[in-house]
């Protein structure tokens, strides 16, 4: 059974739906009376549904951490800058690359070439 949607709680789901359209090209489906917005995916995977965070939950203190595979982090990395998102610094691992930011939630995002890695 494959996972297709993760739920995000937002502060302020505006300001983060339009972080995942413009970093990471989800496009935002909202329905009227529905209190979720799903950022869709549109090159595969799972689709993120945005619900407003209550008054009293901490932001960023979630134990998950999204990860986007991309081949080139570098390249991503330094297109995001270009658009303000500032990712930390590159980490080398076993093959491949990651690197680390978060979303205007204070949720923990990376991008990895993890997928891209190629067999030893």
């Amino acid at each position: 059974m494959p996972l297709n949607r993760l739920i995000l709680y937002a502060r302020d789901m505006e300001e983060t739906a339009r972080f995942y359209e413009t970093h990471f090209g989800f496009q935002a489906v909202r329905l009227t009376g529905d209190r979720i917005v799903e950022l869709v995916a549109r090159n595969g995977g799972a689709n993120i549904m945005l619900h407003q965070a209550a008054r009293g939950q901490r932001s960023g203190q979630s134990t998950v951490k999204l990860v986007f595979d991309v081949e080139d982090v570098e390249a991503f990395c330094r297109h995001c800058a270009e658009n303000g998102l500032e990712f930390g610094p590159i980490h080398k691992a076993d093959g491949y690359c990651f690197a680390n930011a978060k979303d205007p939630c204070q949720n923990s995002i990376s991008v990895s070439s993890r997928t891209f890695r190629k067999p030893a």
